[in-house]
């Protein structure tokens, strides 16, 4: 295997089990010195295990690598920048950032506590706020860098039960887009990846939860053949090839990643429009709307039909 990625370092974050761990290790073989963060927590985030991640430092150093380990919340400003430190501390710089860490609280809108979202909110969209702003400091002064951050189609498709988690993923996507332009000028990337694959986040989701849904009719049943669903380490990579030299034009963009298939999906673009010189009156939108903005505009979940 080429080192491609010889001499740079690579925090990742969330990388002492599943997708992370998977990333953490193939970069590691790619020649990267690779911060292994992860606090060793359940899927929930409670709990917390040091082990998890000393023992994904162990393997990398076991095959010859370096690594060193990070126990720190993502979720806290000043814990985040000790990640980026770790990096800095160990091994003189910061050229890689995998935001991965995540925990789940799945639970419907009108059942979901204000506890429920914040923590998921916090790890997911404020650790990833908090572990960029402190890395792109770093690689403003050295001129360049890569960030990956992961999203996931809970956010840009929608997955009910998930209102916290998606809102959270969404949100990371629109950062990608925004943080791209803010840094490329300074040689930093920033790209972002959704993707589906078999880990303990996936199998926390009991098969039984989703028949209720179903049942419920607040998710539809699977139809057809079912799409490609690979495993946590079929996810890494597409991650390394993104911190290479060979990414360096790549900014901006999220891929879809499962098994083999990487998808590039599209940027939101106006699909159908309507325009007049002066505005729009409700009564005119409502008459013309079902044969131009409305026509083949699907209802992602119609109501039930009323009973007597």
């Amino acid at each position: 295997m080429k080192r491609h990625l010889k001499g740079k370092v690579a925090v990742v974050t969330g990388a002492g089990r599943g997708i992370g761990r998977g990333v953490a290790l193939l970069l590691a073989q790619q020649g990267a010195a690779v911060v292994v963060n992860d606090l060793g927590c359940d899927v929930d985030g409670s709990g917390n295990e040091s082990r998890v991640a000393d023992q994904v430092v162990l393997e990398i150093r076991a095959a010859g690598g370096a690594a060193a380990s990070n126990g720190d919340s993502v979720s806290d400003f000043a814990g985040a920048g000790q990640i980026i430190d770790t990096a800095v501390r160990e091994f003189g710089r910061i050229d890689l950032l995998v935001n991965l860490a995540g925990i789940l609280r799945d639970r419907m809108i009108f059942n979901m506590s204000e506890a429920e979202w914040d923590a998921v909110i916090e790890v997911h969209l404020k650790g990833t706020w908090n572990c960029t702003h402190h890395a792109t400091r770093r690689m403003k002064e050295q001129k360049g860098g890569r960030i990956i951050s992961f999203t996931s189609t809970s956010g840009l498709y929608g997955n009910p039960g998930q209102a916290n988690y998606g809102a959270a993923k969404d949100g990371i996507a629109g950062m990608i887009r925004v943080v791209a332009r803010e840094v490329g000028k300074y040689g930093i990337t920033v790209n972002g990846i959704a993707p589906a694959a078999h880990t303990r986040m996936i199998a926390s989701i009991p098969q039984a939860a989703t028949d209720k849904k179903v049942a419920a009719g607040i998710a539809v049943p699977r139809t057809g053949p079912r799409p490609l669903f690979g495993e946590a380490d079929d996810i890494a990579p597409t991650v390394a090839w993104l911190a290479t030299d060979a990414a360096c034009d790549v900014n901006g963009q999220i891929f879809m990643v499962t098994a083999g298939l990487v998808s590039r999906l599209s940027d939101p673009t106006p699909h159908r429009t309507i325009s007049r010189p002066e505005r729009w009156t409700p009564e005119e939108i409502a008459m013309i709307f079902s044969r131009t903005l409305g026509l083949d505009v699907p209802n992602p979940m119609p109501p039930r039909p009323k009973t007597a």
